[in-house]
Protein backbone atom coordinates (compact mmCIF):
# COMPACT_ATOMS: atom_id res chain seq x y z
CA UNK A 1 0.00 0.00 0.00
CA UNK A 2 1.28 3.35 -1.19
CA UNK A 3 1.63 5.93 1.57
CA UNK A 4 -0.37 9.01 1.08
CA UNK A 5 1.88 12.55 0.60
CA UNK A 6 1.52 14.67 3.22
CA UNK A 7 0.20 18.44 2.80
CA UNK A 8 3.49 19.68 4.10
CA UNK A 9 5.38 17.86 1.44
CA UNK A 10 2.58 18.10 -1.22
CA UNK A 11 2.84 22.08 -0.39
CA UNK A 12 6.30 22.15 -1.28
CA UNK A 13 6.56 20.01 -4.56
CA UNK A 14 4.28 22.37 -5.53
CA UNK A 15 6.56 25.18 -4.45
CA UNK A 16 9.61 23.43 -6.35
CA UNK A 17 7.15 23.19 -9.70
CA UNK A 18 6.47 26.90 -9.06
CA UNK A 19 10.52 27.55 -9.13
CA UNK A 20 11.57 25.19 -11.65
CA UNK A 21 8.62 25.98 -14.53
CA UNK A 22 9.59 30.11 -14.02
CA UNK A 23 13.44 28.79 -14.57
CA UNK A 24 11.94 26.80 -17.47
CA UNK A 25 13.90 23.78 -15.95
CA UNK A 26 12.11 20.33 -15.42
CA UNK A 27 11.44 19.63 -12.09
CA UNK A 28 11.50 15.69 -12.98
CA UNK A 29 15.20 15.88 -13.93
CA UNK A 30 16.43 18.06 -10.94
CA UNK A 31 14.53 15.14 -8.46
CA UNK A 32 15.97 12.21 -10.35
CA UNK A 33 19.52 13.82 -9.27
CA UNK A 34 18.31 14.15 -5.82
CA UNK A 35 17.31 10.65 -5.73
CA UNK A 36 20.76 9.48 -7.48
CA UNK A 37 22.63 11.85 -5.16
CA UNK A 38 24.87 10.78 -2.40
CA UNK A 39 24.47 11.77 1.02
CA UNK A 40 26.86 15.09 1.82
CA UNK A 41 29.57 14.89 4.85
CA UNK A 42 31.13 16.52 6.43
CA UNK A 43 34.31 15.94 5.00
CA UNK A 44 33.63 16.68 1.95
CA UNK A 45 31.51 19.86 2.75
CA UNK A 46 34.65 21.12 4.60
CA UNK A 47 37.26 20.06 2.09
CA UNK A 48 39.07 18.61 5.23
CA UNK A 49 41.59 16.98 3.85
CA UNK A 50 42.39 19.40 1.25
CA UNK A 51 42.44 21.85 3.92
CA UNK A 52 45.02 20.26 5.78
CA UNK A 53 46.93 19.58 3.42
CA UNK A 54 47.97 22.93 2.56
CA UNK A 55 50.18 23.61 5.93
CA UNK A 56 53.63 22.66 4.11
CA UNK A 57 56.34 23.78 6.23
CA UNK A 58 59.69 25.04 4.62
CA UNK A 59 62.06 23.74 7.29
CA UNK A 60 61.98 20.90 9.90
CA UNK A 61 61.67 23.37 13.15
CA UNK A 62 58.36 22.53 14.46
CA UNK A 63 57.33 25.97 15.63
CA UNK A 64 56.98 26.77 11.72
CA UNK A 65 53.45 24.97 11.90
CA UNK A 66 52.20 27.30 14.20
CA UNK A 67 53.51 30.53 12.20
CA UNK A 68 51.81 28.88 9.24
CA UNK A 69 49.10 27.94 10.52
CA UNK A 70 48.12 31.28 11.79
CA UNK A 71 48.97 33.21 9.34
CA UNK A 72 46.80 30.71 6.72
CA UNK A 73 43.91 31.03 9.21
CA UNK A 74 44.43 35.35 9.68
CA UNK A 75 43.79 35.02 5.80
CA UNK A 76 40.35 33.23 6.30
CA UNK A 77 39.26 36.06 8.27
CA UNK A 78 40.14 38.35 6.30
CA UNK A 79 38.41 36.54 3.42
CA UNK A 80 35.04 36.75 5.76
CA UNK A 81 35.73 41.00 6.23
CA UNK A 82 36.42 41.78 2.53
CA UNK A 83 32.98 39.58 2.41
CA UNK A 84 31.23 41.62 4.81
CA UNK A 85 32.69 45.03 3.03
CA UNK A 86 31.39 44.01 -0.53
CA UNK A 87 27.86 43.79 0.61
CA UNK A 88 27.61 47.30 2.50
CA UNK A 89 29.79 48.78 -0.51
CA UNK A 90 27.22 46.80 -3.25
CA UNK A 91 24.22 47.71 -1.44
CA UNK A 92 22.40 50.17 -3.16
CA UNK A 93 19.45 50.96 -0.56
CA UNK A 94 21.70 50.89 2.49
CA UNK A 95 20.38 51.66 5.97
CA UNK A 96 22.17 52.40 8.81
CA UNK A 97 20.73 49.51 10.61
CA UNK A 98 22.54 47.07 7.61
CA UNK A 99 25.75 49.23 7.89
CA UNK A 100 25.62 48.22 11.78
CA UNK A 101 25.24 44.85 11.03
CA UNK A 102 28.31 44.09 8.94
CA UNK A 103 30.30 46.32 10.80
CA UNK A 104 29.63 44.62 14.15
CA UNK A 105 30.34 41.09 11.80
CA UNK A 106 33.78 42.54 10.99
CA UNK A 107 34.85 43.60 14.95
CA UNK A 108 33.76 40.22 15.47
CA UNK A 109 36.31 38.57 13.14
CA UNK A 110 38.78 41.10 13.69
CA UNK A 111 38.34 40.45 17.55
CA UNK A 112 38.63 36.67 17.20
CA UNK A 113 42.08 37.73 15.05
CA UNK A 114 43.18 39.81 17.58
CA UNK A 115 42.42 37.47 20.39
CA UNK A 116 44.09 34.99 18.94
CA UNK A 117 47.45 36.56 18.40
CA UNK A 118 48.52 35.48 21.87
CA UNK A 119 49.28 32.13 19.51
CA UNK A 120 52.04 34.14 17.58
CA UNK A 121 53.21 36.10 20.69
CA UNK A 122 53.53 33.41 22.82
CA UNK A 123 53.47 30.34 21.14
CA UNK A 124 56.78 30.03 19.47
CA UNK A 125 60.29 29.75 20.62
CA UNK A 126 62.25 32.48 19.81
CA UNK A 127 65.37 30.69 18.66
CA UNK A 128 63.31 28.63 16.36
CA UNK A 129 61.56 31.49 14.58
CA UNK A 130 64.55 33.39 14.03
CA UNK A 131 66.51 30.65 12.41
CA UNK A 132 63.47 29.14 10.52
CA UNK A 133 62.04 33.03 9.55
CA UNK A 134 65.57 33.02 7.23
CA UNK A 135 64.59 30.18 5.03
CA UNK A 136 61.20 31.87 4.39
CA UNK A 137 62.83 35.21 2.65
CA UNK A 138 61.94 37.04 0.77
CA UNK A 139 58.18 36.21 1.70
CA UNK A 140 57.00 38.73 4.97
CA UNK A 141 53.14 38.84 6.32
CA UNK A 142 53.69 42.77 4.85
CA UNK A 143 52.34 41.04 1.16
CA UNK A 144 48.99 40.29 2.70
CA UNK A 145 47.12 41.52 0.25
CA UNK A 146 43.65 40.93 1.57
CA UNK A 147 45.10 43.07 4.52
CA UNK A 148 45.52 46.10 1.75
CA UNK A 149 41.79 45.06 0.04
CA UNK A 150 40.10 45.45 3.34
CA UNK A 151 42.29 49.08 3.87
CA UNK A 152 40.93 50.57 -0.01
CA UNK A 153 37.29 48.82 1.01
CA UNK A 154 37.45 50.62 3.92
CA UNK A 155 38.23 54.46 3.31
CA UNK A 156 39.56 57.11 0.99
CA UNK A 157 42.66 56.60 -1.01
CA UNK A 158 44.04 60.16 1.08
CA UNK A 159 43.41 58.42 4.58
CA UNK A 160 45.99 55.87 3.55
CA UNK A 161 48.77 57.84 2.48
CA UNK A 162 52.17 58.28 4.98
CA UNK A 163 51.23 61.24 7.11
CA UNK A 164 54.67 63.50 6.35
CA UNK A 165 52.89 63.95 2.72
CA UNK A 166 49.17 63.65 3.29
CA UNK A 167 48.69 67.33 4.36
CA UNK A 168 50.25 68.42 0.68
CA UNK A 169 48.21 65.99 -0.87
CA UNK A 170 45.11 67.28 0.47
CA UNK A 171 46.07 70.85 -0.24
CA UNK A 172 46.79 69.56 -4.06
CA UNK A 173 43.01 68.28 -4.18
CA UNK A 174 41.34 66.52 -7.24
CA UNK A 175 44.38 67.37 -9.92
CA UNK A 176 46.47 64.72 -7.65
CA UNK A 177 45.88 61.32 -9.66
CA UNK A 178 45.15 57.79 -7.86
CA UNK A 179 48.63 56.53 -8.98
CA UNK A 180 50.39 59.34 -7.15
CA UNK A 181 48.22 58.88 -3.44
CA UNK A 182 49.11 54.77 -3.88
CA UNK A 183 52.87 55.71 -4.48
CA UNK A 184 52.69 57.13 -1.20
CA UNK A 185 50.71 55.22 0.82
CA UNK A 186 52.21 54.23 4.36
CA UNK A 187 53.04 50.84 3.87
CA UNK A 188 55.79 51.49 1.36
CA UNK A 189 57.70 53.17 3.99
CA UNK A 190 58.00 49.64 5.80
CA UNK A 191 59.10 48.18 2.61
CA UNK A 192 62.19 50.16 2.54
CA UNK A 193 65.47 48.78 3.25
CA UNK A 194 67.29 50.23 6.51
CA UNK A 195 70.47 50.20 5.27
CA UNK A 196 70.63 50.88 1.57
CA UNK A 197 67.09 53.04 1.41
CA UNK A 198 65.89 51.30 -1.65
CA UNK A 199 63.11 49.20 -2.22
CA UNK A 200 63.05 46.12 -0.85
CA UNK A 201 62.79 42.24 -3.00
CA UNK A 202 59.48 42.02 -1.06
CA UNK A 203 58.09 45.53 -1.94
CA UNK A 204 59.42 44.93 -5.30
CA UNK A 205 57.19 41.79 -5.77
CA UNK A 206 54.34 42.52 -3.64
CA UNK A 207 54.08 45.74 -6.06
CA UNK A 208 54.02 43.95 -9.46
CA UNK A 209 51.77 41.38 -8.40
CA UNK A 210 49.13 43.14 -6.95
CA UNK A 211 49.67 47.23 -8.17
CA UNK A 212 46.91 46.52 -11.14
CA UNK A 213 44.31 45.04 -8.81
CA UNK A 214 45.11 47.45 -6.05
CA UNK A 215 44.41 50.57 -8.41
CA UNK A 216 41.41 48.90 -9.87
CA UNK A 217 39.69 48.54 -6.62
CA UNK A 218 40.80 51.95 -5.52
CA UNK A 219 39.14 53.10 -8.78
CA UNK A 220 35.83 50.99 -8.22
CA UNK A 221 35.35 52.04 -4.41
CA UNK A 222 35.88 55.42 -4.58
CA UNK A 223 32.90 57.04 -3.65
CA UNK A 224 31.99 53.71 -1.90
CA UNK A 225 34.32 52.72 0.11
CA UNK A 226 32.88 52.24 3.80
CA UNK A 227 33.69 55.81 4.97
CA UNK A 228 31.95 57.27 1.78
CA UNK A 229 29.05 55.24 2.27
CA UNK A 230 29.03 56.27 5.80
CA UNK A 231 28.84 59.88 4.69
CA UNK A 232 26.53 59.86 2.56
CA UNK A 233 23.78 57.94 5.06
CA UNK A 234 20.97 60.35 5.84
CA UNK A 235 21.70 62.40 9.09
CA UNK A 236 18.80 60.38 10.69
CA UNK A 237 20.59 56.69 9.66
CA UNK A 238 23.99 57.65 11.00
CA UNK A 239 22.87 56.57 14.57
CA UNK A 240 24.74 56.22 17.82
CA UNK A 241 24.98 52.77 17.29
CA UNK A 242 26.69 52.79 13.80
CA UNK A 243 29.37 55.73 15.04
CA UNK A 244 30.50 53.49 18.13
CA UNK A 245 30.57 50.10 15.35
CA UNK A 246 32.82 52.64 12.95
CA UNK A 247 35.08 53.36 16.02
CA UNK A 248 35.91 50.20 17.14
CA UNK A 249 36.44 48.84 13.57
CA UNK A 250 39.04 51.68 13.42
CA UNK A 251 40.32 50.93 16.48
CA UNK A 252 40.74 47.44 15.88
CA UNK A 253 42.05 47.52 12.33
CA UNK A 254 44.75 50.82 12.37
CA UNK A 255 45.23 50.22 16.39
CA UNK A 256 44.66 46.81 17.97
CA UNK A 257 45.53 44.36 15.44
CA UNK A 258 49.29 46.25 14.08
CA UNK A 259 49.73 46.34 17.83
CA UNK A 260 49.75 42.80 18.13
CA UNK A 261 51.42 42.72 15.37
CA UNK A 262 54.08 45.32 16.92
CA UNK A 263 54.20 43.53 20.06
CA UNK A 264 55.07 40.06 18.44
CA UNK A 265 58.13 41.63 16.68
CA UNK A 266 58.93 43.50 19.54
CA UNK A 267 59.16 40.14 21.48
CA UNK A 268 60.95 38.21 18.30
CA UNK A 269 62.99 40.61 16.86
CA UNK A 270 64.15 43.12 19.44
CA UNK A 271 67.79 41.89 21.03
CA UNK A 272 70.08 43.87 23.49
CA UNK A 273 68.28 47.23 22.40
CA UNK A 274 68.33 46.92 18.93
CA UNK A 275 65.74 46.23 16.09
CA UNK A 276 66.50 43.30 14.00
CA UNK A 277 65.53 43.24 10.27
CA UNK A 278 61.59 41.29 9.58
CA UNK A 279 61.56 38.86 7.65
CA UNK A 280 62.04 40.45 3.83
CA UNK A 281 64.11 43.41 5.49
CA UNK A 282 60.78 45.17 5.99
CA UNK A 283 61.43 48.28 8.84
CA UNK A 284 59.03 47.02 11.58
CA UNK A 285 59.58 49.18 13.93
CA UNK A 286 58.76 52.23 11.42
CA UNK A 287 55.94 50.33 9.79
CA UNK A 288 53.84 48.57 12.37
CA UNK A 289 53.79 51.00 15.52
CA UNK A 290 49.91 53.30 14.56
CA UNK A 291 51.21 56.26 16.33
CA UNK A 292 53.69 56.65 13.33
CA UNK A 293 51.09 56.54 10.55
CA UNK A 294 48.07 57.66 12.44
CA UNK A 295 45.98 55.95 9.83
CA UNK A 296 42.49 55.98 10.62
CA UNK A 297 39.10 55.18 8.44
CA UNK A 298 36.61 57.42 9.55
CA UNK A 299 38.38 60.34 10.17
CA UNK A 300 35.18 62.55 10.94
CA UNK A 301 34.57 59.81 13.74
CA UNK A 302 37.39 61.39 15.97
CA UNK A 303 38.75 64.59 17.63
CA UNK A 304 41.57 66.10 16.75
CA UNK A 305 42.94 65.33 20.15
CA UNK A 306 42.42 61.49 19.58
CA UNK A 307 43.59 61.82 16.04
CA UNK A 308 47.11 62.72 17.70
CA UNK A 309 46.85 60.09 20.13
CA UNK A 310 46.32 57.36 18.14
CA UNK A 311 47.56 54.33 19.71
CA UNK A 312 50.88 56.47 21.23
CA UNK A 313 50.46 55.17 24.94
CA UNK A 314 50.74 51.34 23.65
CA UNK A 315 53.85 52.39 21.75
CA UNK A 316 55.52 54.23 24.29
CA UNK A 317 55.14 51.48 27.03
CA UNK A 318 56.04 49.14 24.77
CA UNK A 319 58.85 50.91 22.42
CA UNK A 320 60.14 53.25 24.79
CA UNK A 321 59.61 56.01 22.26
CA UNK A 322 59.02 58.60 24.90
Amino acid sequence: MSQEISPEIAQRIKLLEEKFKNSGQDMTSYLDGLLYDKYLTYWDYIRVETLLSLQVTSTEFPDELIFLSYHQISELYLKLIIHEQKQIIENENLTGAFFKEKALRINTYFSVMINSFEVMITGMERDQFLKFRMSLLPASGFQSAQYRMVEFYSTDLINLVHPSVRSRFRESGTSTTHLELYDNVYWKKGGIDMDTGEKTLTLKQFEERYTPRFLRIIEEVESSNLNQKYLSLPEEEQTQDLKDALRTLDQNTNINWKLMHTGAAHRYLRKEGKAVKATGGTNWKEFLPPSFQKICFFPTLWTEKEHEEWGQQWVNHVLNTK
